[in-house]
């Protein structure tokens, strides 16, 4: 068999893994549309490469206002790899205790909003604080880890607390341990990860039920959509109406930041 053919194969049996959570995803979107139709927003936070499953939630085509993505370009800028704004520095800040709850003092949160953390390991700080400081303002969290490779690795909590353990459900990519899923003969180290597959087919699982049940409440999410689809016009005024609901839903956690503090 082919490497390109196992790496195929790998990806289908994370559609398995995915497949057989679907209740519980049915529970997550039910939450997060519960968040939308009450004006508030779902925030969506990750360091590293998980970075990515927070861009695929929002914005983008298929997508749809009502998400707060919040990406630290200190965490997740990763194409100069070394000097200046290196890899080196994102690794060293997302286990920097604090660092998240000084992100979070930036919005005014409500026990109305609701919360996805995603982390392959489910073990750097910035992710596990970050869910921590979310779920004592009141609001559910939602975890996207790998849970075999969380059981198998070592918290960077001095607490020795993972992202699991500040989650109200948490959902699994199904990546192996170290996340590369293909060996190859005469190489010592595996290649082709998996979270990011696995990853994106969970958030996207969650946004489609989340569209249908805002659709069901008399609410139709306004989903970024292109112009090859409705035609350039429609799709151009479309993108505003949803940036501009955005930016509507974004005001009101910045209303009364100040007045109130959710974190200790």
């Amino acid at each position: 068999m082919s490497v390109i053919q196992d790496y195929l194969n790998k990806c289908e049996n994370l559609i398995d893994v995915v497949s057989k959570q679907q209740s519980t995803i049915e529970q997550v979107a039910s939450w997060f549309a519960q968040t939308i139709l009450a004006g508030r927003m779902v925030h969506v936070f990750a360091s590293g490469h998980s970075r990515i499953m927070v861009e695929e939630m929002w914005p983008r085509y298929g997508s749809f206002p009502g998400f707060n993505p919040i990406v630290e370009l200190s965490l997740t800028f990763h194409n100069l790899v070394v000097g200046a704004n290196g890899q080196r520095q994102a690794m060293f800040l997302e286990n920097v205790s604090g660092l998240s709850e000084r992100i979070l003092r930036n919005f005014d949160l409500s026990d109305q909003d609701s919360a996805l953390v995603i982390s392959s390991s489910g073990c750097n700080v910035s992710q596990i604080e970050m869910a921590q400081g979310l779920k004592k303002a009141g609001m559910k969290v939602v975890a996207i880890i790998s849970q075999a490779h969380s059981d198998a690795s070592n918290s960077n909590d001095p607490r020795g607390m993972k992202l699991a353990d500040f989650a109200d459900i948490v959902l699994d990519t199904g990546a192996p341990v170290g996340d590369a899923m293909v060996h190859i003969d005469g190489l010592k180290t595996p290649v082709s990860p998996g979270s990011t597959v696995g990853g994106c087919l969970l958030v996207n699982c969650i946004k489609a039920q989340v569209a249908r049940l805002l659709t069901e409440a008399g609410q139709p999410p306004k989903v970024l959509t292109a112009g090859a689809v409705i035609g350039s016009e429609a799709a151009r005024d479309l993108f505003e109406s949803a940036y501009d609901e955005h930016a509507h839903r974004l005001a009101k956690l910045y209303q009364n930041v100040g007045e109130k503090t959710c974190l200790a």
